[in-house]
């Protein structure tokens, strides 16, 4: 029996078709680099304080007195949630009295933001938060919205590899696409924040899968030598470019609705790859839709410039192949042996833990000092080294250090952050991108190394358990940026410290590099501990 690597190698590895299939998938994934972040932008918080109304009987002096000012990061600012009483104010007015010399304002009665609040334009034309109020007692909602994204990104994941094991990668592919497209365009014309999260939610599933799907595509298209520098570098450096994108759509257009459909109105460009993206013969194959998948194979043959066999694929092999009674495995076999349950346990911890801290850092940028859009856009430009020297240590070194390497550099520079003297404002920012480029690198060699710790019976189980943790650490990410505006170095002292501590949690795993892949559970490499008990 020749398997499918066999079969088509005669169309060799990096034809013309082979370029074309790499760079239009990676060109689909473009949007998504954009699209689940844009919420830094849209949901951004401009400087605000409550509102005065116009008819109030304040004199100017009294109506410049009327915001109490409080302690914000060492400084007396203009509070953003309270005001003086202005029935009291009123009545000084009257009075003739003057704050400050006639009345103690401290002394004055407060009240919340009765008739609403004023917004800094300084930054922002509109956004999410200041449409709708989400600041003050709603200031949890702008979180929620982007957990929600999150949330429909988990769910996205529980569904997309089933739909696209049943209807097809390249269907599945392009009905996402337009779902994430659709949704997001509706988005557009939300009349509530309960709309515009709902649509956001619907939005992340549409957006998982079709990153999946392409992810899924790709793989089963490449050959084994390109298929690694597809989910390495094409898929990621694609990915970080869409992100590159966002600051620059959100520097031009600062009115939230107006920069939504900009950022949606780019997925109608991927509605032409449709008649140049082919589906997956593999998948084809496993359908028994044989005479499909060679004619692909053959149009990919004349694309090559080489001449095809008469005939490619012999369907009675293939069907014998398909029709094999395999052991099939469930979830619980990730907690079959004492070695699986720790490897599980270890990789659940380690994706949920890099999760936060890249999306929590990637979320962090508006409250950085210096200007919001380009530190969106230095966040965004320390992915590219960081995916490349990812590739370069998958390469070259063994992954335990490569990874624990990694993680204590983002970590570490992370806790070093609150060191910094609030002078040296650059020298925060350069800790933050460095923290970022080491959980990115992290990230990058997380999926890798997952994938070659499980075997091969439950490695997708494996792979997609510890994937769904990190779907849990994006949904809290948002909180961990919403802790800043209580002390703002606790969000870098928490992300910093479970860094550190999953750096030195990778140390226990077992060593991968230039190990075969285990095929059964009782082939996989032995945790540190375990190894120790055994011997």
């Amino acid at each position: 029996m020749r398997d499918y690597e066999e079969v088509t190698a005669f169309l060799g590895e990096w034809g013309r078709f082979q370029r074309v299939v790499f760079f239009l998938l990676s060109a689909s994934i473009v949007p998504n680099g954009f699209n689940g972040l844009s919420i830094v932008f849209l949901a951004g918080t401009p400087e605000h304080r409550c509102a005065v109304p116009r008819g109030a009987n304040l004199s100017g002096e009294w109506r410049n007195a009327s915001i109490p000012l409080e302690l914000r990061g060492g400084r007396a600012e203009p509070s953003r949630c309270r005001r003086y009483r202005l029935a009291a104010l009123a009545n000084f007015s009257a009075l003739g009295l003057r704050p400050g010399s006639d009345v103690e304002l401290e002394s004055v009665e407060q009240e919340p933001c009765l008739d609403g609040w004023e917004y800094s334009r300084d930054i922002y034309r509109s956004t999410i938060v200041t449409e709708w109020n989400l600041v003050c007692d709603d200031d949890w909602k702008g979180p929620l919205s982007t957990s929600l994204f999150f949330v429909g990104v988990l769910l996205g994941s529980f569904v997309s590899g089933q739909l696209s094991d049943k209807f097809g990668r390249k269907n599945v592919l392009f009905a996402t696409l337009a779902m994430q497209t659709g949704f997001s365009f509706i988005q557009v014309f939300s009349t509530s924040w309960e709309m515009f999260s709902v649509f956001f939610l619907l939005v992340g599933m549409g957006q998982i899968s079709n990153y999946v799907a392409a992810f899924v595509l790709g793989t089963e298209i490449l050959g084994k030598s390109i298929r690694v520098l597809f989910c390495t570098l094409g898929v990621c450096i694609f990915y970080a470019f869409g992100y590159m994108l966002l600051p620059l759509f959100a520097y031009f257009i600062r009115d939230w609705r107006m920069l939504l459909l900009a950022l949606t109105l780019p997925g109608l460009l991927c509605i032409p790859l449709w008649w140049l993206i082919p589906e997956s013969p593999r998948w084809l194959i496993s359908q028994g839709r044989f005479q499909e998948a060679e004619d692909i194979i053959r149009k990919a043959a004349k694309t090559n410039g080489v001449t095809a066999p008469d005939v490619i694929f012999d369907p009675s092999e293939l069907q014998d192949f398909n029709s094999q009674k395999q052991q099939t495995y469930t979830i619980l076999d990730l907690m079959k042996t004492r070695n699986i349950l720790t490897i599980t346990i270890m990789s659940v911890i380690l994706w949920m833990i890099i999760s936060v801290g890249y999306f929590g850092l990637s979320l962090d940028t508006p409250n950085l000092h210096g200007d919001v859009y380009v530190n969106c856009f230095l966040s965004a430009v320390i992915e590219v080294p960081a995916y490349i020297i990812s590739w370069l240590l998958l390469r070259n070194l063994p992954r335990r250090y490569s990874m624990a390497a990694a993680l204590f550099l983002g970590g570490c520079v992370l806790l070093f952050i609150q060191l910094v003297p609030s002078h040296i404002r650059a020298l925060s920012i350069l800790l933050v991108m460095l923290g970022k480029f080491g959980i990115t690198s992290a990230f990058s060699i997380v999926y890798v190394y997952t994938a070659e710790l499980y075997p091969t019976v439950v490695r997708n189980m494996g792979v997609g358990a510890s994937s769904m943790a990190s779907r849990l650490g994006s949904i809290l990410s948002p909180y961990f940026v919403y802790l800043g505006a209580y002390d703002r170095f606790l969000p870098y002292i928490l992300m910093g410290s479970l860094t550190v501590l999953s750096g030195i949690l990778t140390l226990f795993l077992p060593e991968s590099y230039g190990m075969p892949l285990p095929d059964t559970i009782e082939q996989m490499l032995l945790v540190k501990g375990i190894q120790a008990c055994v011997q």
